[in-house]
């Protein structure tokens, strides 16, 4: 009970201190600091209901255990890391966005794929990634190849579909006026349409971020080599290994959140411009 108590105290004074700095005037020490606690409290809160009420390590190790195994598994996350993200993940996750962008000026040039090509994307993008990720799995082998396929058919038409509507942004009376000054496509394009749609193209960047680990890893549970995040997951799980499966849990969130925060400080050196970037 003594676990618990110190628990519910805990809580109670956070909450005060979060209810405090939340009137405050907004700047970026409240930013930073706020979401710290709360994040902070629920891992003491954590802790302390683990421990309470003497739940099974197998069922939900505590996070003191988790950051002990994490700490102590290092090079085999570190190993993991690389074979799922660096490998499979950002080379898909290049590679699909990559065409997918290529392939969306080609359908705004052409009338033609415009009316076909996006419905077949749309069916293409609801396909479940459980079915597709074995059948990719053995046409490209059970090394990083296969997930990086699996990466290039997840994030191609999300992709493709914001790069789509990004070229769309600039309004009718824009277009005209390039028309006027005697501007190609290709200098409309380069000079108006592709820097309207730069929030559109890194919105789709950043959504086929979080899918790109997300299916790296999926991928990795239907055949792999003997390492990677989807393989370790998978295994620790049949030897009930909770601590280990969630410190891989813990490197993908940080990896995650790293690559999607990576993308957002570039989306703001390059957009600058944009109303959502102003203060």
């Amino acid at each position: 009970m003594i676990w618990i108590a110190f628990g519910i105290v805990f809580w109670a004074a956070m909450w005060w201190l979060n209810l405090r700095l939340s009137k405050a005037k907004p700047n970026k020490f409240t930013g930073f600091v706020v979401p710290t606690i709360f994040g902070v409290t629920i891992l003491v809160l954590w802790e302390c209901l683990v421990h309470g009420f003497e739940i099974s390590p197998v069922l939900l190790p505590a996070p003191s255990a988790i950051a002990t195994r994490f700490a102590n598994s290092l090079p085999i996350l570190w190993v993991d890391f690389v074979q799922t993200f660096v490998k499979g993940a950002l080379s898909g996750y290049i590679l699909g966005c990559g065409a997918a962008f290529l392939t969306a000026i080609a359908v705004d040039r052409s009338p033609f794929l415009q009316a076909g090509l996006l419905p077949i994307g749309n069916f293409v993008a609801a396909l479940p990634i459980v079915g597709m990720a074995p059948i990719l799995v053995m046409w490209f082998g059970f090394d990083w190849q296969s997930k990086a396929a699996v990466v290039v058919v997840m994030v191609f038409f999300p992709m493709l579909v914001n790069t789509v509507e990004g070229l769309k942004a600039s309004d009718h009376m824009q277009r005209d006026l390039m028309k006027t000054y005697g501007a190609g496509y290709f200098q409309a394009l380069t000079k108006l349409r592709l820097p309207a749609a730069m929030p559109f193209i890194f919105n789709g960047l950043k959504i086929c971020s979080t899918l790109a680990l997300i299916g790296a890893i999926v991928a990795e549970f239907f055949g792999s080599p003997i390492k990677g995040m989807g393989f370790r997951i998978s295994t620790e799980v049949g030897r009930l290994a909770l601590d280990m499966v969630w410190a891989e849990i813990t490197v993908a969130a940080i990896v995650g959140s790293a690559f999607y925060g990576i993308i957002a400080l570039i989306e703001k050196a390059v957009t600058f411009w944009h109303p959502s970037q102003r203060r």
